[in-house]
């Protein structure tokens, strides 16, 4: 036969085993922990089970693992301690008990007796370590870890007394309010926090004394056991650093692909990849194991100058070691793009009598290449004049700036009308000629003359639509045809501050054309007198001067039109509750009528009459009782109506947002009444649910109870808060 005994460590314990020998029993103790590690200390006698000695036995005997500690008081059966258990040193004691006669010979026996020992938390915890050393690289991924404490506890591991807790009571020096490293309580790895993955810097402070504690009872008891340690911690200098921007000339002749830069990882075997910063559909770069950057292709400057894109560095598991390096390439430019002429052909005009050094006009040209660089830096060269006469170079050309200027006083309409210039520009590499051609015009000294002076009235309604013709007229120039000397611009020289009007001129008969510009109205101004004057583009000659044959008048008389009221808004909101009284004011709408008439008021799209108007203040009350449960938005139309024989009228809209009112009572959502299906066994469990027509801006709360006969609300109960009905009594 066997007993089993369960003994806290550290206890002092008196058990007493009973047993008649007839028969064989089987008995489990456990007694719950009575601590003290005082072996001198009087022992508790606690009967937990005895042998009863019954003849011929008068005694018991007890051999096995008793270390000295576990005796049987011989004569009674009482098992107890004499000292204290460790259940670190010994954890199971194998024991047994044998009946003596007087003789003390056996005549009983043996049984086995196991005891097991208990664990209470005794052990702290205890480091592997005196001190740890570490080293973290500036700038490391945080959370990622770079060294790992580790503890023991004697105590047994399958009970909290040797769950272990790790954590970072305070580093040295430590500048900052939080942590620059963070550890896991539960693993003891050491990596650094979010700030200190940003500022750790071995220029400022490469040492840190980081105090680490481990607590046994998963750190969750005011009673666990502790110990501390020091980690000493060393930051080194990041080399996973972006290189400086690269330069890389466009249109490179060599083989491909280049080396161009190199990044590298703090520590070898990282695995570099490139990251696009901006999708392209062609990216001409690519990275090796060992951090070099290629380029793989010839670029051009002129379709892309600058590019962007990241170098990272992960681990064989995929996982990025630091943060992505911004890689800069800058294109270098070369000259590979010829001027380019921005017309195919430039026309310039001249007056017959201009002087010496005279500007004509200025050639323009572009380059493609870098602006502001020798690349794109052109010059101009006249290398050919057609005809020759009555010199051969008439004209000269600044040769940074393309300006024509006059080189000869000497020009005749009558020689030559028109001159055809060759320019050569150049930008040291490539040459573009650029053909030229320079018209000689009359000079101006005929001024524009009205065919009449005043045009009288033009009398026009105030709604005439801008861009319409409301008159035409006309000026002549004896200055050559379809020259900047003949062509005349009409300008409004008084009487239209506003700029209601513009006049435009047909180039081919310069008549002008007086249109609307701006919406005209009658209350604001109903008479204007306008002065305009006709004038040349092209400057007159000295001695020559304007007078008022070239100015003439008109005055535009605006007849007033019959204008609908105008409504300060198009729109009109208003919220207001569903049990508000009939005749509750809601809002007033104002229309104002320019022309000052009276203004009647009615409603349209009143589809519900739950609202009306007053046909002469505007205020709109509340007709019928609302609901917002029929209609939440109700919408109508207002109209505003002259008091006259035109009654022209305008409407606005009016909308009312209905609020919700608790005006409906909760009903059940499935019908008034639920039918269940009874099972013969198990009961009846049903859920019953509500619903409210109000509005629901929260779940609804809702409270249930059962009505009916005294059988019902003893055979049924409902949750108030959820309709769960079940019932309480099961009938078979």
């Amino acid at each position: 036969m066997s007993v089993l005994c369960f003994l806290h460590s550290c206890t002092q314990t008196s058990l007493h085993f009973k047993q008649m020998f007839v028969f064989p029993l089987t008995a489990f103790y456990s007694w719950e922990s009575n601590v003290n590690n005082d072996s001198s200390t009087n022992l508790r006698q606690e009967k937990r089970q005895c042998f009863t000695i019954e003849p011929p036995a008068v005694s018991l005997r007890l051999s096995g693992e008793k270390d000295d500690v576990i005796e049987i008081a011989s004569t009674d059966g009482y098992l107890y301690l004499n000292g204290s258990l460790d259940r670190e040193n010994k954890a199971i004691h194998r024991l047994q008990v044998e009946a003596l006669n007087v003789m003390g010979e056996k005549v009983k026996g043996p049984y086995s007796i196991t005891i097991n020992v208990q664990d209470i938390n005794d052990n702290p915890p205890k480091f592997e370590k005196s001190k740890y050393y570490g080293a973290v690289w500036q700038n490391s991924h945080p959370g990622k870890p770079f060294l790992r404490v580790h503890a023991t506890d004697r105590d047994d591991p399958t009970t909290p007394n040797a769950k272990l807790s790790y954590n970072i009571l305070h580093h040295f020096p430590n500048p900052f309010k939080s942590m620059l490293f963070q550890i896991d309580n539960v693993t003891g790895a050491i990596s650094t926090s979010e700030l200190g993955s940003r500022l750790l810097n071995p220029q400022k402070q490469a040492t840190f004394i980081l105090v680490v504690t481990v607590k046994d009872l998963a750190g969750m008891s005011e009673n666990a056991l502790t110990s501390n340690i020091d980690v000493e911690i060393t930051v080194k200098e990041n080399i996973w650093k972006a290189p400086p921007k690269v330069s890389i000339k466009e249109n490179s002749t060599e083989p491909h692909p280049i080396s161009i830069t190199q990044v590298q990882w703090n520590e070898p075997d990282a695995k570099y990849d490139l990251l696009q910063r901006e999708w392209l559909p062609r990216f001409p770069f690519t990275i090796d194991q060992n951090g070099t950057i290629y380029v793989t292709e010839p670029l051009d400057r002129e379709e892309k100058e600058l590019y962007s894109f990241f170098a990272t560095a992960k681990d064989n598991e995929g996982e990025e070691l630091g943060r992505p390096l911004l890689i800069l390439v800058q294109v270098e430019d070369i000259n590979d793009n010829p001027p380019v002429c921005q017309n195919a052909l430039t026309i310039f005009e001249v007056q017959e009598n201009e002087g010496l050094g005279s500007n004509i006009g200025t050639l323009h040209a572009t380059d493609m290449d870098k602006k502001n660089t020798l690349n794109s830096r052109l010059q101009f060269r006249i290398v050919d004049q057609n005809p020759k006469i009555p010199l051969d170079s008439l004209f000269i050309i600044q040769q940074e700036a393309g300006t024509f200027q006059l080189s000869s006083s000497s020009l005749n309409k009558q020689v030559a009308s028109t001159y055809s210039v060759t320019v050569e520009v150049t930008d040291k590499v490539f040459t573009t000629l650029c053909d030229v051609k320079i018209n000689v015009i009359d000079i101006n000294d005929q001024i524009p003359i009205f065919e009449k002076s005043d045009y009288g009235n033009c009398t026009i309604l105030e709604d005439t639509p801008e861009g319409e013709v409301i008159l035409e007229i006309q000026a002549t120039d004896a200055d050559e045809p379809f020259t900047g000397s003949s062509q005349i611009i009409y300008q409004i020289e008084e009487g239209d501050q506003n700029k209601n009007f513009i006049i435009e001129t047909d180039p081919q008969t310069n008549r002008g054309f007086v249109k609307i510009s701006k919406a005209l109205d009658f209350e604001m101004s109903s008479t204007y007198n306008l002065t305009v004057k006709a004038i040349n583009p092209e400057p007159l000659v000295k001695g020559v001067q304007y007078n008022s044959s070239s100015t003439a008048y008109f005055r535009v008389v605006v007849v007033d039109a019959n204008e609908g009221p105008v409504f300060s808004k198009n729109t009109y909101i208003a919220d207001i509750f569903e049990d508000v009284p009939v005749g509750t004011l809601v809002m007033t709408v104002t229309a104002n009528d320019p022309e000052g008439d009276q203004i009647r008021y009615t409603l349209k799209n009143n589809k519900r009459n739950w609202l009306e108007i007053d046909t002469v203040s505007g205020k709109i009350y509340t007709a019928a009782p609302l609901d917002r449960e029929v209609e939440h938005d109700y919408r109508v139309q207002v109209t505003a109506t002259e008091e006259n024989k035109k009654s022209q009228s305008s409407t606005a809209i009016f909308m009312i947002h209905i609020k919700d009112v608790n005006d409906n009572p909760p009903r059940l959502a499935k019908g008034n009444h639920l039918f269940f299906c009874h099972p013969l066994r198990g009961g009846v469990k049903a859920e019953i649910q509500a619903t409210d027509d109000d509005e629901q801006l929260y779940p609804p709360e809702f409270t249930f109870s059962l009505g009916g006969s005294e059988n019902i609300k003893s055979d049924w109960e409902i949750s108030r808060t959820d309709g769960k009905c079940v019932e309480k009594v099961i009938h078979i």
